[in-house]
């Protein structure tokens, strides 16, 4: 009776569309150039080879990190599914040069907030790739993780994966 009352989580919480947070193209997540995202060592995902320098929210939630570089942020879902956007393979090296953030931890952002802005030429030229991986991080609380059929994405538009929370 008052599991009515006070009402009940329903299916439609545990289950979160992701977005692309970058204009580009769709990477397979085994296809990206580097070891510790292509053999999800930290999570399921997938990779964006952006065609501009604007990043966006893929989801709805938390901040709940920006690394002081602004190459990568990482948000918590209202179903805590915890989102790493990671701008660029070795970014971090560039030391922040050519990133500006316009979020911080604790803020709460919609689904096509502005999170970052980069210097494309600058990461093509200073870094080892400038595709993007967008991870879950807490994969071990997934029930299910399904990418769409895509290529071309657009940023806050392109729904690239689904996941539902155990």
């Amino acid at each position: 009776m008052f599991k009515n009352l006070f009402g009940k989580k329903n299916d439609a919480d545990k289950e979160l569309k992701i977005t692309s947070p970058l204009n580009g193209k769709y990477v397979k997540l085994e296809d990206i150039p580097d070891p510790v995202f292509a053999e999800k060592m930290m999570g399921e995902g997938f990779g964006v080879e952006p065609t501009d320098g604007e990043v966006v929210a893929p989801v709805s939630g938390t901040i709940m990190q920006v690394f002081p570089t602004n190459h990568a942020i990482g948000i918590k879902t209202d179903n805590d599914i915890e989102l790493l956007i990671h701008i660029g393979l070795e970014t971090v090296a560039m030391e922040g040069k050519g990133f500006e953030g316009h979020v911080s931890e604790g803020d709460k952002v919609e689904q096509g907030d502005k999170l970052v802005t980069f210097d494309m030429d600058l990461v093509k030229s200073e870094a080892n790739s400038t595709i993007s991986p967008v991870i879950i991080t807490n994969s071990d609380t997934l029930e299910s993780f399904n990418i769409e059929e895509v290529s071309s994405l657009n940023r806050a538009d392109t729904v690239v994966a689904i996941a539902s929370v155990k």
